[in-house]
């Protein structure tokens, strides 16, 4: 996005995302949090946008940022930003490692108050592309309909495959996690663009294939990793110089050991760009699928450094069903019209 654009563009994807996402509302009382490797004009615009909606707004920036994700991130958690987050109506949180699955977070989702939205790493560009480039009305419909899919079929067997040699089958669980929708109740929100499948840990069986990583970074794969996955993660290769940090992510994420396929995710946004820089950005990308790595936060020392693996171009099975073919959303009829309405927003 040229900066000669960046401007009135950034401004309304800002105010899109705190009005229409966040549903913030005059006399709230509005944190943002971000690091010091977060893009500045992202979290300028977010704040502007908050305070012309007649919030009260505060940022604090970690220095340096967070070494790690969820409970792993404890010791390293500035005590303002604790007491900030316990006290604020709507948090959107900039920082990448991001705060969700920390303490603060556990203890702000039991307050009855706060909103929490995971934007992570990310930036201008993709701020403007993820909400000032689509319509979210028909981007959360598609969320919508794929969720009561989901839930629908909970017990079902399911496939994944990519082109690059992911074949893996699993029993879909319920749904969890981070809401996605319009956050207008306390709890904690997603980016738009994605819907999140849940397997049940021990049925996962197969290979797993990813072109980008994010452990205790995020960076895109010289050589892809592999993962063999029954029941649990039995090995993983591939990777050149980044197997090293793979395998000491999954090991703590996992307790020690390497842990399970926690979810696979069904990028479909509309405008969204992989670019090799956004975690939160690449995995919403038509046909690509975050794969979460460890242990989840719903078990038992569960959820501390929750590595994830972004593969592309998915193809999706319920039963016999198929939903996805090369990212293309085929099925059910519903689901696949409310997708098909999907168009960027130019202008």
């Amino acid at each position: 996005m040229g900066s000669e654009h960046a401007g009135p563009d950034l401004a309304r994807a800002a105010l899109l995302l705190a009005r229409d996402m966040m549903c913030i509302v005059p006399g709230e009382h509005v944190l943002v949090t971000a690091d010091t490797e977060t893009e500045a004009r992202a979290v300028d615009a977010v704040v502007n946008a908050a305070h012309s909606l007649g919030a009260r707004v505060a940022s604090m920036t970690l220095a340096p940022p967070l070494p790690f994700q969820g409970g792993l991130a404890n010791p390293y958690m500035p005590d303002p930003v604790v007491a900030a987050a316990n006290h604020c109506d709507a948090w959107i949180d900039l920082c990448m490692p991001y705060i969700a699955g920390a303490a603060v977070y556990d203890e702000a989702m039991k307050n009855g108050r706060t909103r929490y939205f995971l934007a992570a790493d990310i930036g201008a560009g993709g701020m403007i592309r993820i909400f000032g480039k689509a319509d979210l009305n028909q981007v959360f419909a598609v969320s919508d309909r794929f969720n009561e899919l989901l839930a629908d079929a909970a017990g079902t067997r399911c496939r994944f495959t990519t082109p690059l040699g992911t074949d893996v089958r699993f029993t879909l669980a319920a749904p969890e996690g981070l809401e996605i929708k319009r956050a207008t109740k306390p709890g904690g929100y997603f980016v738009p663009g994605t819907v999140m499948v849940i397997p049940e840990l021990e049925t996962v069986q197969g290979t797993v294939i990813c072109e980008s990583t994010f452990h205790e970074y995020y960076t895109t794969l010289e050589e892809p990793y592999r993962f063999e996955v029954d029941g649990t993660i039995q090995s993983v290769t591939g990777g050149g110089t980044e197997l090293k940090a793979i395998d000491r992510s999954l090991k703590r994420a996992g307790n020690g050991s390497y842990g399970n396929i926690v979810h696979f995710t069904c990028g479909y946004h509309p405008a969204a760009r992989f670019t090799g820089t956004s975690f939160i950005e690449d995995q919403r990308v038509i046909g690509c699928n975050a794969v979460g790595l460890g242990l989840p936060q719903w078990v038992e020392g569960g959820g501390e450094n929750h590595p994830d693996c972004v593969m592309r171009e998915q193809s999706f099975w319920i039963g016999d069903q198929q939903i996805i073919d090369h990212g293309k959303i085929v099925a059910t009829p519903e689901l696949a019209e409310a997708a098909d309405v999907l168009q960027p927003v130019y202008g």
